[in-house]
């Protein structure tokens, strides 16, 4: 019983030291200033504002990790725009999200002049491996008719690991639906 109130305490004491400071507390060190800032749109913030909202969600570390990237190379493709496309079970095709994202690659292979690509296809673990090589190729291929309707020139290769190459490993939902997918190479 005693172990029991032991525990019950501690689990009590590790909940509140896990709790966040409210908004509008004054920090602790004494310098009166809040350990939030508010601005308000309406005052003269609104430079602060756009600054705040134009830089990245990594800071500014994140920023020039970005300049640092040769444009029109494979990480300037994921970075800017993404180079994977997601599918449904047992399917190969496009959804509104897919044709969103492929529409943003051909915008970016045009701006950078991309010459040659690479469309990979690959499926989740369910499945025989001979079927999931030949699912991971239609993706590929929906993949590829897609950007060439929408008049994207470079040379599209395609290429399916099936099953061979999963992004999450794991037999559950979460792991499925990350292998569904084509991936976009810049040759």
């Amino acid at each position: 019983m005693f172990y029991k109130i032991l525990l019950s305490v501690f689990m009590v004491a590790f909940i509140a030291a896990c709790s966040t400071t409210p908004k509008g507390t004054a920090d602790s060190s004494g310098s009166g200033s809040s350990g939030t800032s508010s601005i308000d749109p309406s005052s003269g913030d609104a430079a602060i504002l756009d600054d705040l909202i134009n830089t990245p969600l990594g800071g500014p570390s994140s920023a020039s990790a970005s300049a640092s990237i040769k444009p029109g190379s494979q990480e300037d493709l994921i970075v800017n725009v993404g180079d994977r496309v997601f599918f449904a079970y047992d399917s190969a095709e496009l959804d509104a999200d897919a044709q969103e994202l492929l529409l943003y690659q051909a915008t970016w292979f045009k701006e950078h002049d991309i010459q040659s690509i690479t469309i990979e296809g690959h499926c989740d673990e369910r499945g025989t491996r001979e079927y999931n090589l030949a699912l991971g190729e239609k993706r590929a291929q929906a993949v590829k008719n897609y950007l060439n309707g929408l008049a994207v020139f470079p040379v599209i290769n395609t290429l399916s690991y099936g099953k061979e190459r999963p992004a999450v490993v794991g037999s559950n939902e979460g792991a499925w639906s990350q292998n569904r997918r084509s991936v976009t190479k810049v040759n």
